[in-house]
């Protein structure tokens, strides 16, 4: 039976494929339509199927990650969408959050994003519940009766139901639905109990708007893509098809339609997920990911195989309070624009050439030096990607730096050094974003970079960040698509219990964490997995008192008795000390206060195996040709190697570029790459041991 992994970029789409009777893996790409990306997906799916000579009807799975959502938020596609609230609520999302971004120092300047819902569409409803869940005015239908009349006269698609302290008792939240199924029936509905029932009325709200924002967009794609994937087999079988979600598990289609919130930042995760896994088995369990693109570089962090999870995320400034790995994006892809501001200054993204026209060397049109269009002109990429596929234009990306270059007064070649610097030190940023900014020493990292343009720039981010070496794993440009196949199963549910330590009522936490236990349960259930299958991972999240936000810390799988209570505490202690740099561990005066329970369900699936290659038995690696290429300033020539003819116990030094399909490795002068024995490049600077 055949599982395929296929992961739709803004450029290309990635498709990884396993046999599980026999064991081989086949790693391909096919260009995204952006017009239609579920046309990509299915090409995809026909050119994994043709690599492995098998039939649809051999398809055991397949798994996506996609983009919809993503792209939907950060292009600010949110329309048609209502609000209903507790009524005496309705600026709540003006009010919003005392957060400036670059500081107080540019507050002067700064001018509050777009509002998600506009004044007009959001309405409130009488009824009021206090923070243990009491009913202290009764909801009232009359209200919910006219505001939902009204928001269907203003032509709304979409509603977002958030009323104050829901998460402890969804009963108004639900009759408002009920009122919304009989007046206006055509409306997609979202609720807050159902989305995110956790304190903090703002992110609650927020995540639910989210929701319901995109679930006609996420639903529409999903559907369509299952109907087209049907009629792949014979007699329309069913084909189990997965989404990934934000917090590096999947699910099944049909529920990803009903809570698309979850999946908008489904093909990073999958990305950081799969660099885990294949650096894991290198023998690094402490890694920086570089996922670099055509439109973007994400970056993450794994520490002891792990990526690291945040519920403190947020897409084209909308916060997303849902549990996401924690993912950092830059605009650095191959397809990053460089310009020039009105003062003269060379810029290099956030904007993207994208797919189409994408870059001018492409020669469909496009008119914008991008970092492809420099890489090409120093001679770091070859004249066709995808091993010939994609042909490109090297005297047309010329002429155009060179029209770029006379504007700063240098050469073709020096500004497209210059676009590479910039990009660099892009990716750099964004890497010191979530280590150094964190507490946490670049230095103690291996990185390991992959996507399409993910190892283009490996050795110069050594010599600025100082890590330890750059990690290249095989099939570098399908690594998300990989990773797709290696995730389980995963929802997470939460119920806000703010209690200070020592006033916790213990069986109502263990009641509280049981039902939070069957909820899983059910839900795992219903995806077909059997009672001994199922996994459970508990979590809590804690603070000092007075504090605003909180620490996660695993909960003990065991009887929670004062005994485990305190066990809980003293890895908040821990846990604090290593993300603030402090504790109160030893303060009698400082009270830890317990937020949200949290129960994780997971679905264990069958991962791909990771196999050892075999050494060479004679010789030495020899290029299969040379080409001038630049690194510093001089043109040099250089050998170029096909990464398929490299063995383990090989070592190419710079300068060289090693060639594959999908990707492109520039090992720059003073550099040495070493092949492990699973296929691995790992570059080195000099004086770096191996």
């Amino acid at each position: 039976m055949i599982r395929i992994g296929i992961d739709t970029g803004g450029t290309f789409t990635d498709v990884v494929a396993v046999d599980e009777a026999d064991g081989r893996v086949v790693a391909a790409k096919v260009p995204s339509t952006p017009a239609d990306p579920s046309d990509g997906f299915l090409a995809a799916v026909r050119k994994a199927l043709t690599l492995l000579d098998a039939a649809p009807d051999g398809l055991a799975a397949v798994v996506h990650g996609t983009t919809v959502a993503t792209n939907q938020l950060l292009q600010g596609k949110v329309a048609d969408l209502g609000f209903v609230t507790t009524a005496g609520f309705e600026h709540l999302l003006e009010i919003a959050r005392q957060s400036v971004p670059d500081g107080y120092g540019n507050s002067y300047f700064w001018v509050k994003p777009p509002r998600i819902v506009p004044a007009d569409l959001v309405h409130g409803v009488g009824g009021r519940l206090d923070a243990d869940g009491a009913e202290v005015r009764p909801f009232d239908e009359a209200d919910a009766k006219e505001a939902a009349r009204l928001l269907k006269a203003a032509g709304v698609r979409s509603v977002g139901v958030s009323f104050l302290h829901s998460y402890t008792n969804p009963e108004h939240e639900r009759a408002m639905r009920a009122v919304l199924e009989a007046e206006f029936p055509e409306a997609v509905v979202s609720l807050s109990s159902d989305v995110l029932p956790e304190y903090r009325e703002y992110e609650r709200s927020m995540t639910t708007l989210v929701d319901a924002a995109v679930k006609p967009t996420v639903s529409t794609y999903v559907g369509r893509i299952r109907d087209r994937l049907d009629d792949l087999a014979e007699h329309r079988r069913r084909i189990p098809f997965y989404i990934m979600k934000s917090n590096g598990g999947v699910l099944s289609a049909e529920e990803v339609a009903r809570q698309p919130v979850t999946t908008v930042l489904s093909g990073p995760a999958a990305g950081a997920l799969g660099a885990a896994l294949v650096s894991a088995h290198a023998g690094f369990d402490r890694i920086l990911t570089l996922d670099g693109g055509g439109t973007s570089t994400d970056v993450a962090v794994v520490e002891r195989g792990e990526p690291a999870v945040t519920t403190e995320g947020s897409v084209g400034g909308y916060p997303s309070k849902i549990p996401m790995i924690d993912v950092v994006t830059v605009g650095a892809g191959g397809g990053s624009v460089a310009w020039l501001t009105p003062e003269g200054t060379l810029k290099v993204g956030p904007r993207s050439a994208g797919a189409d026209p994408g870059p001018v060397c492409y020669g469909r049109g496009g008119t914008e030096i991008t970092v492809t269009d420099a890489h090409l002109v120093l001679g770091r990429i070859p004249d066709g990607l995808l091993g010939g596929e994609v042909p490109l234009d090297r005297k047309a990306a010329h002429a155009g730096l060179a029209e770029l270059g006379s504007r700063l007064g240098l050469s073709a070649e020096a500004a497209a050094a210059g676009i590479l610097e910039i990009s660099a030190w892009n990716q750099a940023n964004a890497l010191r974003q979530v280590t150094v900014k964190r507490g946490l020493d670049v230095r103690d990292f291996q990185l390991t970079a992959f996507g399409g343009s993910g190892a283009l720039l490996a050795c110069r981010l050594v010599d600025i960040l100082g890590v330890r070496g750059v990690l290249v794993p095989p099939n570098p440009g399908n690594v998300s698509a990989f990773g797709l196949l290696t995730v389980d199963v995963r929802n997470d549910y939460v119920q806000t219990y703010v209690r200070r330590h020592d006033r916790i009522d213990l069986s109502q936490v263990r009641t509280l964490f049981e039902d939070l236990r069957t909820a899983a349960a059910a839900a795992l259930d219903a995806e077909g997995f059997s009672a001994s299958e199922q996994v459970f991972k508990r979590t809590a999240d804690l603070r000092y008192f007075g504090q605003a936000y909180e620490v996660r810390v695993p909960v003990p799988e065991v009887h929670l008795d004062e005994k485990a209570a305190e066990e809980v505490v003293q890895a908040f202690h821990t846990g604090h000390q290593s993300m603030y740099g402090y504790s109160f561990r030893d303060d009698e005066r400082q009270t830890v206060e317990w937020v949200n329970l949290r129960v994780t369900g997971i679905g264990p699936i069958h991962r791909p195996r990771i196999t050892e290659l075999p050494a060479r038995t004679e010789g030495h690696p020899e290029p299969v040709a040379t080409r001038t290429v630049r690194f510093d300033d001089e043109p040099l020539p250089t050998p170029i190697h096909d990464r398929s003819t490299l063995r383990p116990g090989d070592r190419v030094t710079g300068p060289a570029v090693i060639q594959e399909y999908g990707s492109t490795i520039p090992v720059h002068p003073g550099f040495a790459c070493d092949v492990d024995r699973w296929g691995n490049l790992l570059l080195t600077a000099p004086e770096t041991p191996c």
